[in-house]
């Protein structure tokens, strides 16, 4: 299954608040389709099924590297769930939104493939490269690249940046000086339960 690209607002209905999916509320509350507003007991296999989903739509990974990101999870140690957070939470698509330089995920994507973002003084044009502490990230000294961030910036898609983040909002730049810590992760979701799903799978 491949990236989605279709109505963001539809996930939103299903899977509740996607923060890095869209920024609109859906103004219906229930479900979308035809039996929508239905009350349905879910499986487990079901509840598993959609605390999965949302990290995939809310991150705009495919079902393949959200895969590997668990076996990655698996093999550092530690409490899988978390770890599978923190690799999502540090790619540098994912980073950009944190830092308020695009106001989606899906936004700060196409700004690191456009050529928009310096990481470490050079060009980086791939969103999911994973941030680690020291890592300098900044806008590009462009004129286009600088005035679309500032626009953005008074406008961020969450309102904190976390603290394993250091942003310089005068010269666009920020340091990462950690790992987030599970408490600034703004999704609401279960890994524990992502983690049953794919060991289920197995």
């Amino acid at each position: 299954m491949s990236r989605y690209r279709g109505p963001r607002l539809r996930v939103v209905r299903r899977l509740g608040e996607l923060p890095g999916l869209s920024r609109k509320a859906p103004r219906k509350a229930y479900p979308p389709g035809q039996h929508g507003q239905a009350r349905k007991k879910k499986t487990e296999y079901a509840i598993r099924l959609e605390e999965k989903q949302k990290l995939r739509f809310n991150y705009g990974v495919s079902e393949k590297q959200l895969v590997r990101y668990v076996k990655k999870a698996r093999k550092a140690g530690g409490s899988t769930g978390l770890v599978i957070l923190q690799l999502l939470e540090m790619r540098l698509d994912n980073t950009v939104f944190r830092l308020g330089f695009a106001p989606t995920i899906p936004a700060a994507r196409q700004i690191v493939n456009h050529g928009h973002i310096n990481v470490n003084g050079r060009l980086l044009d791939i969103a999911s490269y994973q941030c680690r502490p020291g890592d300098v990230v900044a806008v590009r000294d462009r004129e286009a690249s600088k005035t679309m961030v500032q626009g953005n910036l008074e406008f961020p898609g969450l309102a904190n940046v976390p603290v394993h983040l250091e942003l310089d909002k005068d010269k666009l730049t920020a340091k990462v000086n950690g790992i987030i810590e599970r408490e600034w992760i703004a999704l609401n979701v279960n890994e524990l339960l992502v983690v049953e799903y794919y060991s289920r799978k197995a």
